[in-house]
């Protein structure tokens, strides 16, 4: 993990914008989102995928999984920029520092995230990155579908229309499948797919087994807002509770929640089984997703 967390970071620095090319403020802002924080849970499942598929990491300079990884952590950071303004979740906190729109203002905060979604696109189709025309469009697709309205940003939706209202389980399911799930499908999907080297069946297991960590990976996060603290967090510590929002927690109860991120973890797991050692990282993964404290 702090293998490929370290060159996602060198490949971010290299790619973001320079700090000192103008429009200063806004570069310096774009950095300061995406750089020095987060657990990179998406570039690990790119470089995972690729590796079940037969791809091996590329030691030294900017492989296309790099490049891949990154548009994806662009695309997560400008969400996260955008989930904290007022207009959204309106939270002050994030990865343990003050929110893009506090630390800079919310106008800067708002050309961040519209200025990471096409940086991500850029990204792909860069000519640094060795991929077939085909591929390239496939991951343009992918990633396109997995950001908008039938994907994070509709499961955003969702979410604020909930806000102090009962939904049912798969209500509650429909919305997280796609607001955080869409973007961890699509890391699988994309390292998988570029990997060149699985047959349309493995393809499915694979999305298969990222649709149940990306459920996981969110009751996981229900249950730490509910039990963890904003220190340990990184950002404010049941929020959830004060907003009124619907969880895993308040709809299933504590302990139900703990099992049922349990019961996605061993179905993920069902669904490697059959490519051996090639998923070893996948299922790692699987484990920290549903074990991680923070």
């Amino acid at each position: 993990m702090e293998r490929i967390q370290f060159r996602t970071e060198a490949a971010l620095e290299h790619l973001l914008p320079d700090a000192h090319q103008a429009p200063v403020r806004l570069h310096q802002a774009m950095r300061y989102a995406v750089l020095g924080g987060g657990k990179r849970v998406r570039p690990l499942l790119v470089h995972a995928a690729a590796e079940a598929g037969g791809a091996g990491v590329q030691e030294t300079g900017l492989s296309r999984m790099d490049a891949l990884a990154c548009a994806l952590e662009c695309i997560h950071a400008y969400s996260l920029v955008h989930d904290d303004l007022p207009c959204m979740d309106d939270d002050d906190l994030r990865r343990g520092k003050a929110s893009v729109h506090v630390a800079y203002d919310e106008a800067t905060a708002l050309l961040v995230g519209d200025s990471l979604q096409s940086l991500a696109f850029q990204l792909l189709v860069d000519e640094q990155v060795v991929l077939e025309p085909g591929t390239r469009n496939a991951m343009v697709r992918i990633l396109a579908s997995a950001a908008g309205s039938l994907g994070m940003a509709g499961g955003q939706a969702i979410d604020l229309e909930s806000v102090g209202k009962t939904l049912t389980l798969p209500e509650l399911e429909l919305m997280h499948v796609s607001k955080t799930g869409a973007l961890i499908r699509a890391s699988v999907s994309m390292g998988a797919q570029a990997s060149g080297g699985l047959t349309l069946e493995e393809l499915s297991r694979l999305d298969n087994y990222a649709r149940c960590i990306g459920l996981a990976f969110q009751v996981v996060d229900d249950v730490l807002d509910a039990e963890g603290t904003t220190a340990t967090l990184g950002k404010t510590g049941g929020k959830d509770a004060v907003n009124n929002k619907p969880t895993y927690v308040n709809i299933m109860g504590l302990s139900r929640a703990k099992e049922f991120a349990a019961e996605l973890r061993f179905e993920a797991h069902r669904n490697l089984e059959g490519f051996g050692e090639r998923a070893g990282r996948l299922g790692e993964l699987a484990d920290f997703m549903v074990s991680r404290k923070f």
